[in-house]
């Protein structure tokens, strides 16, 4: 089988950019500097059009040549114009099977197929591009191949778990602030402004009255602008079940249906920032081995976006049957440590400032960072309050975080590697952390489980509770096929 032949004047607009660089350095080229003229006028529409026969001709080929097969086993590609690779994909180490379209693919009828494969924390083949219908089929047949099924009622209904409302949808704009990148925004500009402002400006003092509401004007610019981002990310958001796996379609301008496999599930993960967490919102992240749901160039996304955070545990009980936790925090020696590593960072801030302002004989007010020191208290508090752990028969969960508090829930049977530690600085205190690993590549909020500044002996005794439960799990997995 080929791909559509749609494709091909798609893939050529696709190109446009290139198509552009040529055109560009052909009227620099044509032009010699000199004005140009009819002659370099004429060169430049020669150039341009042997470039866009060249690109044509290449698309023509490639679609042409690019051929795949589905065997009982294996998904097979043969593609390449001037070099031919073959690729022979088996069916069991397909993750998952991916399909994206946007709005001009959509025109064209033509949507991506993306091939996952375990271990792996990219795309292992992309088919660019084929049929809407044909993708769906393929996404199909290799769920059913993977499950080593032969028959399935045709008849049947994938169950829809969650449909983003539009009321839910507003939240998740309202609550996809980057508060990191907002914190680094008001840092920067409070260690830059007062100096630029002086060396461009002889009315420093009107620029450093507008400096504040620049600022917040900035912040208030990056918030909508991430919103929206999110919006048009998830809007008509759906999580459906079908048969041994979920399925997840997304998006306004690029339309994205997504497959989880349930039986590759590593890790659960319920993700609250500080906005979302006082509207009592959460969103749920699935991990499976090697690879997260829309990973890719992408950060690791949200099985669910955002829903009522007892909606999401609901959710998340579908998947793996988790009590509701009661978390133990870690002793309070470790708040003391977070009071004296706040308190070392506000006066090597200070230090900074002191220092520049003594170089540059500007900055005038850097003494004011030291009023930071105000906020040290409540911060190490908060830290403390939102990490913790908790143990059961069957399974771990962690939570950290306050910004954005992650509950990290990974059932014995799905771990790779426990391990404790304690850093220099922990052992003054008797604290230690507790890592539990799985296979998830984990993307970028990281995939293992971690029980940080807790007694360092606790940490080794539920190091080896965990060792031992996993060995037991693992037994009676066996046990039951």
């Amino acid at each position: 089988m080929n791909l559509d032949r749609r494709s091909i004047p798609y893939r050529i607009l696709e190109n446009g950019l290139r198509i552009a660089a040529v055109v560009g350095f052909a009227l620099v080229a044509g032009s010699g500097g000199r004005g140009g003229g009819s002659a370099a006028l004429q060169q430049t529409v020669t150039f341009l059009l042997a470039g866009v026969v060249i690109v044509i001709l290449w698309e023509v080929a490639y679609v042409r040549r690019y051929q795949y097969q589905i065997t009982p086993d294996t998904f097979d590609i043969q593609s390449g114009v001037l070099s031919r690779r073959e690729r022979e994909i088996p069916f069991e180490r397909i993750q998952n099977v991916d399909i994206a379209q946007n709005v001009i693919q959509r025109t064209f009828g033509i949507a991506e197929v993306r091939l996952e494969t375990a271990g792996g924390g990219s795309t292992e083949a992309r088919l660019r591009y084929v049929s809407r219908p044909e993708a769906t089929r393929l996404q199909e047949l290799i769920s059913d191949r993977k499950h080593e099924e032969t028959a399935r009622d045709p008849g049947a209904t994938d169950d829809v778990l969650f449909d983003l409302s539009s009321r839910e949808l507003g939240v998740l704009g309202i609550t996809s602030a980057n508060f990191r990148l907002l914190g680094g925004i008001v840092v920067v500009l409070s260690l830059v402004a007062p100096p630029l402002t002086q060396e461009l400006s002889p009315r420093a003092e009107l620029l450093l009255f507008l400096g504040p509401g620049i600022a917040l004007l900035a912040i208030l610019a990056l918030w909508v602008i991430s919103g929206l981002q999110a919006v048009l990310q998830y809007y008509d958001f759906r999580l459906l079940r079908h048969q041994n796996e979920l399925r997840y379609e997304r998006g306004l301008f690029q339309r994205y249906t997504g497959t989880i496999p349930l039986p590759k599930v590593q890790t659960l993960m319920i993700r609250e920032n500080i906005l979302a967490r006082r509207l009592g919102y959460a969103s749920l992240v699935i991990e499976t081995a090697g690879y997260a749901p829309g990973q890719g160039n992408e950060n690791v996304e949200s099985a669910v976006p955002i829903a009522k955070r007892q909606r999401v545990l609901e959710l998340a009980n579908t998947i793996e049957d988790i009590d509701h936790p009661t978390f133990t925090r870690p002793p309070k020696r470790a708040r003391t440590r977070y009071l004296a590593r706040y308190t070392i960072a506000v006066g090597l801030i200070t230090a900074i400032g002191g220092l520049y302002h003594l170089l540059t004989n500007s900055f005038p007010f850097w003494f004011v960072s030291a009023g930071l020191v105000v906020f040290v208290p409540p911060a190490a508090h908060l830290k403390w309050r939102n990490l913790g752990y908790y143990y059961d028969d069957e399974y771990i969960v962690t939570r950290a975080g306050f910004w954005t508090r992650r509950t990290t829930m990974v059932p014995y049977y799905r771990v790779q590697t426990v391990s404790s530690s304690q850093t220099i600085f922990q052992r003054r205190r008797n604290l230690g952390t507790l890592v539990v690993d799985t296979a998830t590549s984990g993307g970028f909020w990281g995939g293992e489980a971690t029980a940080l500044d807790i007694d360092v002996d606790t940490a080794r005794t539920l190091r080896d509770a965990v060792h031992d439960r996993f060995q037991g799990a693992t037994t009676r997995r066996r046990a039951n096929g």
